[in-house]
C-alpha cells in the first residue's frame, strides 16, 4: 500500500487530485470510504479542531487505521485547520498521517515562525506525516452562507507567488494552500466567485510544493478542473457533505416518525454523503 507521500506524487503526476473529506461521525466515515473504495482512489479524512473534540483524537486514528489494516486500504487522517502549535503537536503525537497549522490570520511573520515550528516538531517525531501550512484568509466556517465570508478580500486578498515561494521556503512545509479565490463555506443561493486559476499557476511554478485547494464546496466543477492541470493536488470538501447529510437525515425522520433505531433512520443519510463523494472523486479524478 502506498503512503500518502506517494499518493500525493502520484496525484500531481497524474494531473488529478486526491479528494480530502470531512466528518463528524462514523456514518460520514463510512460513506466516504465505501465510495474511494469502489472506485479505487485514495482518500483523505479530515477532521476540525471542532470535530477532533467531538469524536476523540485518539479515537480518529484508531477509525482510520483499523480502517486501512482490514482493508489494506490508503485511507488517511490529516489534521485539519489547527489553530495553535500545540494541538499541531497533539495530533502528530497521536498518530495522524498530515496535519494543516493554520496562521492565516496572523501577521506573516508568527505565521512563518509558528509553521516552521510544526515542521520541525513532526520530523522530529515522526518525518513520514505531511505537514502543510496556509497563506491567505478565505474565511474559518463549513456552513452555508448569505454572503462571502467576513474579512475575505477575494481580489486584494489573494496570496502571490511571491509570498509563497517565500512562506514555504521559510518553513519546509510539504504542502502549500494559498488563498486564490476560494472560501470556505458555500453560498446559498449560487455558486462560489470563481478561481483564479492562473495564480494557482504562478504560485504551484514559484513555490515548488503540491498545492491544496480549501472551501471546495461550492465551486464551479469547471473551476476543479482547471485548478487541477494548474497545479491542484488535494481538494477539501466539508460544506456539502453536511448539507447531503443533514438533508437526507431530515427527510428520514419525516418518513419514518416512529423509528428510533439511528442504524435505520440514518442508512439515508449515509448514502447521501456516499454519492456527493463519488461525484467529486469522479470530476477530482477525470473519470467520465
Amino acid at each position: 500500500m502506498k503512503s500518502l507521500r506517494e499518493c500525493i506524487k502520484d496525484a500531481e503526476n497524474n494531473k488529478v487530485a486526491i479528494g480530502h473529506f470531512n466528518i463528524s461521525n462514523i456514518e460520514m466515515l463510512w460513506g466516504i470510504f465505501r465510495s474511494a473504495k469502489n472506485l479505487n482512489l485514495p482518500v483523505i479524512i479530515g477532521v476540525s479542531e471542532g470535530e477532533r473534540e467531538f469524536i476523540g483524537i485518539k479515537q480518529c486514528t484508531a477509525l482510520i487505521k483499523s480502517i486501512r489494516e482490514e482493508f489494506d486500504y490508503p485511507i488517511f487522517l490529516n489534521a485539519d485547520h489547527t489553530y495553535s502549535v500545540d494541538k499541531v503537536k497533539e495530533t502528530i503525537d497521536v498518530g495522524f498521517d498530515s496535519i494543516i497549522y493554520d496562521g492565516a490570520k496572523l501577521s506573516c511573520e508568527e505565521n512563518v515562525k509558528n509553521t516552521k515550528e510544526c515542521v520541525e516538531y513532526a520530523r522530529k517525531i515522526n518525518p513520514e506525516i505531511i505537514v502543510e501550512g496556509e497563506l491567505g484568509y478565505i474565511g474559518q466556517s463549513s456552513k452555508v452562507l448569505d454572503e462571502i465570508p467576513s474579512g475575505v478580500d477575494l481580489e486584494k486578498g489573494l496570496t502571490t507567488s511571491e509570498q509563497a515561494e517565500q512562506f514555504v521556503k521559510e518553513t519546509g512545509v510539504d504542502l502549500f494552500a494559498p488563498a486564490v479565490g476560494n472560501i470556505h463555506g458555500m453560498l446559498r443561493n449560487t455558486k462560489d466567485p470563481h478561481l483564479n486559476i492562473e495564480r494557482i499557476k504562478e504560485i504551484r511554478d514559484a513555490c515548488g510544493v503540491p498545492l491544496v485547494l480549501h472551501g471546495g464546496s461550492g465551486t464551479p466543477d469547471e473551476d476543479f478542473v482547471k485548478a487541477i492541470d494548474a497545479g491542484v493536488s488535494i481538494i477539501h470538501i466539508s460544506t456539502e457533505l453536511r448539507v447531503a447529510y443533514r438533508d437526507a437525515l431530515k427527510l428520514s425522520l419525516q418518513q419514518n416518525p416512529d423509528e428510533v433505531a439511528p442504524y435505520r433512520y440514518l442508512k439515508d443519510a449515509v448514502l447521501a454523503v456516499e454519492k456527493v463523494v463519488t461525484e467529486r472523486l469522479k470530476l477530482f479524478n477525470k473519470i467520465i
